[in-house]
């Protein structure tokens, strides 16, 4: 009987032990990197600080350390981007056009020979002249203002192709420096998903977790280690897209130094002012429409004759009849003349000036209005996006942090799952994520806005007279965000 008793107080005891120890392990399987750690590691990838600015995007904002800047390879563009340098060719090239249109034609010089007879009378006359067309009516500077309004339109076209590869480089730059920003957070959660890993495979050690809880975590942490590939195979195209863009393909990827949370305000109205009034291509428009004004005066001065001026010396060899035979000897000899303009009046030539003036004056409406139609809907997508980062950050990020703060002491009291934590602390990253977007799309907007809409870097120059082309269809890359509308 006592010897049963004892036996018993000892399996109870040992019961007992057991209970308290396994009570103690699942307080203490706390995961090796916690809930709260993770953030701040999140926080810490971003260059911000959780504690100082809790309402920031983890990831949005650039880091502190040195990276290349924006300025830094605008300036690479602009001596590396093969358009400026077919730019300033179609300058110089209008340029000579210019010179060329003003030379007056060349003399014609030669020999003349009239009554040439052979035997043993000889005779004949023998001699060289020179003739010049005179152009009259000023014509020849009027073609010398069509060309220098060319030549005008070449300049304007080659400080068009300078904004676009300078804003090209722009929107090219901050769409790497999301892509960077959105790698930098795809790693930190990978890592916060391993942990996760670790803390199931604790729990379920101790009893504490199931094997779907285990199962569910390895594959989110396999989907998060999947997103950190992609992110990367994005990031590196966006630097090739960059380089390109600059014109140095083979340089090597490199840090950027930029804020993406640096976000300027714009003003609907003042902006679609601003680029109807500075916009190269309202001016190429205007220039065309002055060159057709010149070109059609120059038209009718077509009628005015040009005068034919033919002089020159002669070696007349005939004889006079005279007692010794002498020769008539030297002689000269000038003509005058011009062409009558009773046919060709240059009826047709003038209508078609005509008809171009017209119609260069309806291209400066032309394009004010395209511009007006291309500025719309980056206005619009500028908008939404920045709204989407305003409700972001001031309500959305501080819900979901204020909703993960709360699920977190709970979890440390004993009052909430871990799973609960991780839902919440899932929400919140996947927020960070889509706030990275919506600032790329807002910072597409406002580069594209802000440079006037042109776009394409590496978009051939117009040439001079290329009338249809003076506005160019634009491409901004634009970047799904969670509860914008399609």
């Amino acid at each position: 009987m006592k010897n049963n008793s004892l036996r018993n107080f000892s399996v109870r005891l040992i019961f007992a032990l057991a209970l308290v120890t396994a009570s103690v392990a699942a307080q203490q399987v706390i995961p090796p990197q916690n809930p709260l750690t993770a953030a701040q590691r999140l926080s810490l990838a971003s260059g911000t600080s959780q504690h100082e600015r809790p309402q920031k995007a983890p990831g949005a904002a650039a880091s502190r350390s040195e990276g290349m800047t924006l300025e830094e390879l605008q300036q690479m563009a602009l001596v590396n981007n093969p358009t400026l340098g077919q730019a300033k060719a179609g300058v110089n090239a209008a340029t000579g056009r210019t010179r060329q249109a003003g030379l007056w034609p060349n003399p014609t010089v030669g020999y003349v020979g009239e009554e040439i007879r052979g035997g043993s009378y000889g005779g004949g006359q023998h001699g060289v002249f020179i003739q010049q067309n005179v152009i009259l009516g000023s014509k020849l500077d009027l073609d010398r203002k069509v060309r220098s309004e060319e030549g005008k339109q070449a300049v304007a076209e080659a400080e068009e192709q300078r904004l676009r590869v300078e804003n090209g480089v722009r929107i090219a730059f901050y769409q790497s420096l999301a892509a960077q920003q959105m790698l930098e957070t795809r790693k930190t959660l990978s890592g916060i998903a391993e942990d996760a890993v670790d803390t199931a495979q604790q729990l379920f050690n101790v009893g504490q977790a199931d094997q779907p809880d285990l199962l569910q975590a390895q594959v989110e942490a396999d989907e998060a280690d999947l997103a950190v590939i992609a992110a990367e195979q994005d990031q590196l195209r966006a630097w090739r897209v960059l380089t390109s863009v600059v014109g140095k393909p083979s340089m090597e990827l490199t840090k950027l130094a930029g804020n993406l949370e640096d976000l300027p305000q714009i003003d609907a109205d003042e902006v679609i002012e601003t680029i109807l009034r500075e916009s190269p291509a309202v001016k190429i428009a205007q220039l065309e429409s002055s060159r057709a004004d010149v070109a059609f005066t120059r038209a009718h001065r077509e009628v005015i004759p040009d005068l034919s001026v033919r002089a020159g010396y002669l070696n007349n060899r005939e004889d006079v009849g005279t007692i010794p035979p002498m020769a008539v000897g030297s002689e000269g000899f000038a003509e005058v003349g011009l062409n009558l303009p009773i046919f060709n009046r240059n009826q047709g030539n003038i209508e078609a000036a005509k008809a171009e003036r017209e119609r260069a004056r309806f291209e400066v409406q032309r394009v004010s209005l395209s511009l007006r139609r291309l500025a719309a809907p980056v206005l619009q997508s500028y908008s939404t996006s920045r709204s989407v980062v305003e409700r972001y950050k001031g309500r959305t990020l501080p819900n979901a942090q204020k909703a993960y703060d709360l699920y977190l002491h709970k979890y440390h009291e004993g009052a909430a799952a871990y799973p609960q934590v991780l839902i919440a602390q899932r929400t919140l990253f996947q927020l960070h994520i889509a706030y990275i977007g919506a600032l790329e799309n807002a910072w597409m907007g406002t580069a594209t806005l802000q440079g006037l809409l042109l776009t394409d870097p590496l978009d051939l120059p117009a040439v001079p007279g290329e009338l249809d082309r003076p506005v160019r269809e634009i491409n901004v890359p634009v970047v799904e965000t969670p509860g914008t509308p399609r």
